[in-house]
Parts: structure tokens; C-alpha cells; sequence
């Protein structure tokens, strides 16, 4: 037997039901055009409350020391760190923090800091009088300057005068110069510090009781 060619092809084969021009095929139903609503890009943001940001503090870390404890293996080593803290407008804190790691001792002191700061009463840029402050064998003195006079200080009371907001001034110590000492030594004289409202106040109370105290 021959093998002879099917001329008239298959049924289906060459123009199958469906085959060109398929239902939905070129122009299928919610291909270009989606249904329902864009989404605006400002959905995104919608529902999000914006969280207040807090105040900016000025953290200068003062003096980092080194402990090395000697045991049966080798040595331990811990760290100290020294920290002052203040947001530029009259607030100052200072911080002690200890930890095997730097970081971690710097973010302990750093915490310590905020929690302890103060309120110094300062006039503008620069302190209302002078004043001298003692403390842990550091003397240091502050005296006012005009502007553009800078900041004249050194070491540790470089970053408390700095992290206070006091832009110039001068200074000067007169005791110890370790870093914890002089630091010390600044807040006390910062402490002392009183505007012209609160002495007079002062001089006022002094007079009222002067004349009853003579009668005594």
C-alpha cells in the first residue's frame, strides 16, 4: 500500500473553532482599563499621625578611662565614660556611665545626663556676673564677655559652657585638672549664678530685716 498525501488536511487542523479569534483573546474585559478606583498616592500617608519630635539635646562626652582588672586568665578590661548634656537654651546635665563596651557606657552616661539636668540662669549669650565655683579639688572662674568674644575655655568647661548655650565668655581654672574635676567645678559655678531680678529681691529682703535685727 501507497502513502499517499491527505490533500485536505485534518478536521480542526488548520482553522480550528477558536483558533485565530479567540473569545476574550485580543480584547479581553478589564485588560486596559482596571476596574474600580486608583489608588492615590497620598492613601499611603493617610491614617499615619505624625509623631512630634523632641527636643535636641548637645551630648559631648567629656573623658573616657580605661579599667584593667587582672585575673586568672588575662585581663578585664571596663570603661568609664564622661558625659555633659544640654539643649543649647539653658539646660545642663552631667553623666557617669560604666560598661564592659564604649558604646555602652557612653549611652549609660548619656541617660544619666538627661536625667539630671538644670536650669542656669543665663543673660543671652553670656552669664549676668561673675562667679567662681569649687568642687572636688577643680576652682574654675566664669566671667561675661561680649559678643563676638567666643567661648575661652578648655577641656571639660568647653563642653558644659558649650551644651548650656553660653556663646561667649571666659574662663579659667585655678585647681585640678582632671576632667571630672573641672566639670564639677563648672556646674557649682553655674549654680551660683542669679539674675538682676533675684538680687535685688535679695537686697530688698536684707534692708527690710536690717532695721529689726538692730532693734533686737
Amino acid at each position: 500500500m501507497s502513502n499517499m498525501p491527505n490533500n485536505q488536511g485534518r478536521q480542526g487542523g488548520g482553522n480550528r473553532p477558536g483558533g485565530g479569534n479567540r473569545p476574550g483573546g485580543g480584547n479581553r474585559q478589564g485588560g486596559g482599563e482596571r476596574g474600580g478606583r486608583r489608588r492615590d498616592r497620598n492613601d499611603r500617608n493617610r491614617g499615619q499621625q505624625q509623631e512630634p519630635e523632641g527636643p535636641e539635646y548637645i551630648e559631648k562626652v567629656v573623658h573616657i578611662n580605661r579599667c584593667a582588672k587582672v585575673v586568672k586568665g588575662g585581663r578585664r578590661f571596663s570603661f568609664a565614660a564622661l558625659v555633659v548634656c544640654g539643649d543649647g537654651k539653658g539646660q545642663v546635665g552631667l553623666g557617669y556611665g560604666k560598661a564592659k563596651e564604649v558604646p555602652e557606657a557612653i549611652r549609660k552616661g548619656t541617660e544619666r545626663a538627661r536625667a539630671s539636668m538644670e536650669n542656669m540662669r543665663l543673660k543671652g549669650t553670656t552669664i549676668p556676673h561673675e562667679c567662681v565655683g569649687v568642687k572636688d579639688g577643680g576652682r574654675v572662674m566664669l566671667r561675661p564677655a561680649t559678643d563676638g568674644t567666643g567661648v575661652i575655655a578648655g577641656g571639660g568647661v568647653r563642653a558644659v559652657l558649650e551644651a548650656v548655650g553660653i556663646h561667649n565668655i571666659l574662663s579659667k581654672s585655678l585647681g585640678s585638672n582632671t576632667p571630672f574635676a573641672m566639670v564639677n567645678a563648672t556646674m557649682a559655678a553655674l549654680r551660683q549664678l542669679r539674675s538682676a531680678e533675684e538680687i535685688s529681691r535679695l537686697k530688698a529682703k536684707e534692708t527690710e530685716t536690717a532695721p529689726a535685727a538692730s532693734l533686737v
